[in-house]
């Protein structure tokens, strides 16, 4: 064999050894994650660790291209970079298998500070996902890589053995035994995470919301607009949006979940059960969720119906009063299964608007993906500093004291929702025959409702848009006009006027530090 056709031959070997072993190690780490705790594994301590260090400009970027699959996308990239690590330590253990087993090793302990660095960290038990992958992908790249050494071979023609022989059927044994137990060391690690999350699933189907005791008031007839292409104008929730940092979906049993109320000016601390809460009078309300990350004509807006308890309520029996009355804390942070936390103004949650914790979104007990079992929401603020997710703990302090997750990465410590309108129809570049055509979308300004909507047509005059119904200040609000479209290329404008009667800006800013603004525009072309 050829020095050259050797040395590549050896690499091969080299790559296929050092995947087999990141396959190990994932696999094993994901096995004993599944043991300990699901959250803790390698690769979703990681993503988290990345995700918190990203700048506030990168973490939008990648909203605004990948959308909702920003979490799949980073994953990815996580383990393609693996991938290639993983080459190049099994490249390396053909010379220095030490060395290589090594470099698997240092992969762990990455993985291990990552995981006692993240904010709903257990304690060192959640290590454990971590070095358990890296020992057995080191033990596993070791072998192959003894396996794949050269071995003499018998003499050839001219009398010489050849150096660069290895153990064929040694090698691919011992790579066919990895494989197989990686991959059922994988599938174990699945088995047990799906077993973890049983407990969550079915307190879930079993939960029976009770009635409200304030239903939402009747949507007015004429909310909906009979216009193709229009957003409907309730959200179903397999289509809501949904933008956060949890790589993988907390599941959480409701019935061991807990909700603890404390901190400054909380005279009588709480905690509640999922059941008093149920007991407690409920509120129904149709309110329009909006995300700080939506950029001008964006997607990530989503209205829907929920079922809750006054936030507000709680907090007066806890000895709560607002600054206007003289509180202690005007910052309300509330923290979520996962670490994060959000932070609200207590004037806002308290000054009378729906702010609720929600254990219900249209008709059913909130989807995981929403919060379930219970998130908190107030209407007119955006979501980042007032809609956490599988919320577990609310403590009263001061902005002053406490600066929340968001908050540490540049964004506004205070956000109410901003005056936006968006074209749902036509969509851009489309080619709408001459004639009339009918221009449809929604606008929003949550807690203070639309009550205008102007259209303008290239550097035409603004012309009237007509309302549908609103069913509510907190809810988006559809509108439509009727376009006389002559042929050629045109652009068409849409602004609106909130219910305090301030015309939404022109002004166009990025969702940093507290949400976009500007007016939506769409170019279209009448053959």
């Amino acid at each position: 064999m050829s020095s050259f056709r050797s040395k590549l031959v050896r690499a091969a070997l080299g790559a296929l050894a050092g995947l087999l072993a990141a396959f190990t190690a994932l696999a094993v780490a994901e096995l004993v994650a599944g043991l300990v705790r699901p959250a803790a594994g390698p690769v979703t301590v990681v993503g988290g660790a990345v995700i918190d260090r990203t700048p506030a400009p990168v973490k939008d970027f990648a909203i605004r291209t990948f959308g909702e699959n920003d979490k799949i996308v980073l994953q990815l990239g996580i383990l393609a970079i693996l991938a290639l690590i993983a080459v190049g330590l099994g490249i390396l253990a053909m010379s220095h298998r030490r060395a290589g087993a090594a470099g698997v090793l240092l992969f762990g302990i990455v993985g291990a500070a990552a995981a006692f660095s993240r904010p709903d960290s257990t304690g060192t038990g959640d290590v454990l996902p971590s070095v358990a992958g890296a020992v057995a992908g080191a033990v596993a790249l070791y072998v192959l890589a003894t396996k794949a050494a050269p071995v003499p071979a018998p003499a050839g023609a001219d009398g010489q053995a050849d150096p660069g022989a290895w153990s064929r059927r040694g090698f691919l044994a011992a790579a066919g035994v990895t494989a197989a137990a990686a991959a059922s060391a994988g599938a174990l690690g699945r088995y047990f995470t799906g077993r973890q999350g049983q407990g969550a699933v079915a307190s879930r189907e079993s939960l029976v919301l009770p009635k409200p005791a304030s239903p939402a008031p009747a949507v007015p007839a004429g909310v909906q607009l009979k216009v193709p292409g229009i957003t409907a104008f309730t959200t179903p929730n397999a289509d809501f949006y949904r933008v956060d940092t949890a790589l993988t979906v907390p599941k959480v049993d409701a019935d061991t979940w807990r909700l603890r109320i404390h901190g400054d000016g909380v005279t009588r601390p709480r905690t509640y059960t999922l059941d008093q809460l149920l007991a407690r009078p409920l509120i129904e309300r149709d309110i329009t969720l909006t995300c700080v990350s939506n950029e001008v004509g964006g997607p990530y807006i989503g209205n829907a119906r929920w079922l809750g308890v006054p936030l507000a309520d709680l907090l007066e029996e806890a000895g709560v009063r607002p600054p206007s009355k003289g509180g202690r804390a005007d910052q309300l942070v509330a923290r979520s299964v996962d670490g994060m936390t959000l932070g609200s103004p207590v004037e806002d949650v308290m000054d009378g608007r729906d702010a609720m914790l929600a254990v219900g979104m249209n008709g059913e007990p909130l989807p995981f993906d929403h919060g379930f079992p219970v998130r908190m929401l107030v209407p007119g603020l955006y979501g980042y500093v007032s809609a956490c997710k599988w919320i577990e703990d609310i403590e009263l302090t001061t902005f002053d004291a406490y600066d929340p997750y968001w908050v540490k990465r540049k964004w506004a410590r205070k956000a109410p929702i901003k005056t936006q309108a968006r074209i749902d129809t036509p969509q851009p570049f489309a080619r709408p025959a001459a004639g009339t055509v009918t221009v449809a979308g929604v606008a929003w300004a949550q807690h203070r409702g639309i009550t205008r909507v102007q259209i303008r047509v290239d550097d035409g005059p603004w012309q009237e848009a007509d309302l549908a119904a609103q069913a509510g200040v907190d809810t988006w609000r559809q509108w439509s006009y009727r376009w006389n479209a002559t042929p050629g290329g045109h652009n068409l404008t849409v602004r609106a006027t909130d219910g305090t009667g301030q015309a939404q800006t022109e002004q166009r800013t990025r969702t940093i530090p507290d949400g976009a603004s500007g007016w939506h525009s769409v170019f279209v072309t009448v053959p």
